[in-house]
């Protein structure tokens, strides 16, 4: 298969999702409007977040980000998740119902940069914060640590601006390796995990996290000697 071909296969995927459900077909083309409102949304929130990470390397000589990651669900994905939660079928229903249709991760080096970036970013005029969860302060049962914010974020279009919910995710490296290789074991797979394995992955992320305070301290103490 060449490249344009696999290139055309998430299209494909999609088309015949919708084809196969007639009676959400017909809302496909107000889902594509939403889609690049999102997807402008999540350009706007790269761009705070890149001037952000700029600021902090000339004031404090220090780029909190490490890497961004972005993601944009799609129609199919939007209407699998209004199915699912017996919500109307409708490209309103998810705007109305839906804060995660736009994404964006944040990879920081250290635990310190995670709060810090997230003030810095909640302290603008324009971000309404719409809710916070502390998954680093207080884990979920598996050891999963994050940050996240579900915030507003305006994307001004040709004749209105739109208010458009962003949900956004801080964590350290060690974080992140732990969450994708957890995401990989159990939900791509859409297998449960077996106790044995559910413990010792939750004893990774207790060493994960520990790591992370070490590396803290460590960055720390080499800041102090200079």
């Amino acid at each position: 298969m060449n490249q344009h071909a696999m290139d055309q296969l998430p299209m494909v995927t999609e088309i015949a999702y919708l084809s196969e459900n007639s009676e959400i077909l017909s809302e496909y083309q107000g889902f594509l409007a939403i889609h690049q409102i999102y997807q402008a949304a999540i350009k706007e929130m790269r761009t705070k977040l890149e001037i952000l990470n700029d600021e902090f390397k000339v004031c404090y000589a220090h780029n909190p980000i490490r890497h961004l990651e972005s993601r944009l669900k799609t129609p199919q994905s939007i209407l699998k998740k209004l199915k699912r939660y017996n919500l109307p079928i409708s490209a309103q229903s998810a705007r109305d119902n839906l804060t995660d249709i736009a994404g964006v991760r944040v990879i920081c080096h250290y635990i310190d940069d995670i709060y810090m970036l997230a003030d810095a970013l909640l302290r603008q005029e324009d971000i309404t914060l719409i809710k916070k969860k502390d998954y680093i302060a207080n884990p979920k049962k598996n050891g999963y640590r994050s940050l996240h914010l579900i915030v507003k974020i305006p994307v001004c279009l040709s004749d209105r601006v739109e208010q458009v919910p962003v949900e956004i995710q801080i964590r350290t490296v060690g974080m992140d390796f732990w969450a994708c290789l957890e995401h990989q074991l159990s939900y791509k797979q859409e297998r449960v995990l077996s106790e044995e394995v559910s413990i010792e992955l939750y004893e990774c992320a207790q060493t994960i996290a520990e790591l992370d305070r070490r590396m803290q301290n460590l960055y720390k103490k080499a800041m102090e000697e200079t």
